[in-house]
């Protein structure tokens, strides 16, 4: 592979305190996200790139219904179906969709004083997991998602990297 085709950004530098560590890996992995999509053939962003039908703006689509479930406690009732993005919606507003989660999700995280309580109100009547708890999983989901995501970029056009 050509040192040309791979755009590597390392892990971040953060804070020593937990909140910091958690925050900054899991913006770094947003942004890593992000970057799969740029420059991306508009042909490719809905075309499956393996046989499940994945492909990068469902994958997009998917990171934002799971931060708006994880951070502000919005019901999601048909989890397979979040893989898709709306057809009527662009690349733009799908990406715009996942900035804007994005920020309602910091704004939740930042408002939480203590991350060892709940990360919202709960649903149903369940106690919602603790803010570590979504920190934690979020990182997790977006780290896998964004290795999908790496995986399909260089099917599309051989562009690899973080």
């Amino acid at each position: 592979m050509s040192a040309a085709s791979r755009h590597d950004r390392p892990p971040p530098r953060t804070g020593t305190g937990e909140r910091e560590v958690l925050t900054g890996f899991l913006d770094y992995l947003r942004e890593s996200v992000i970057s799969k999509l740029e420059g991306a053939p508009k042909e490719h962003l809905r075309t499956p790139g393996v046989a499940s039908g994945t492909n990068l703006l469902g994958l997009i689509a998917h990171l934002t219904r799971v931060e708006r479930h994880v951070f502000l406690g919005e019901e999601t009732g048909d989890w397979a179906a979040t893989f898709h993005a709306d057809p009527d919606r662009t690349a733009e507003e799908v990406l715009q969709g996942y900035r804007d989660a994005v920020t309602a999700a910091n704004a939740a995280i930042a408002a939480c004083t203590d991350l060892g309580r709940p990360a919202h109100d709960g649903r149903r009547g369940r106690t919602a997991p603790s803010m570590r708890w979504a920190l934690a999983h979020m990182i997790e989901e977006t780290g896998r998602h964004a290795g999908h995501l790496d995986i399909l970029r260089e099917r599309i056009d051989g562009r690899t990297g973080r």
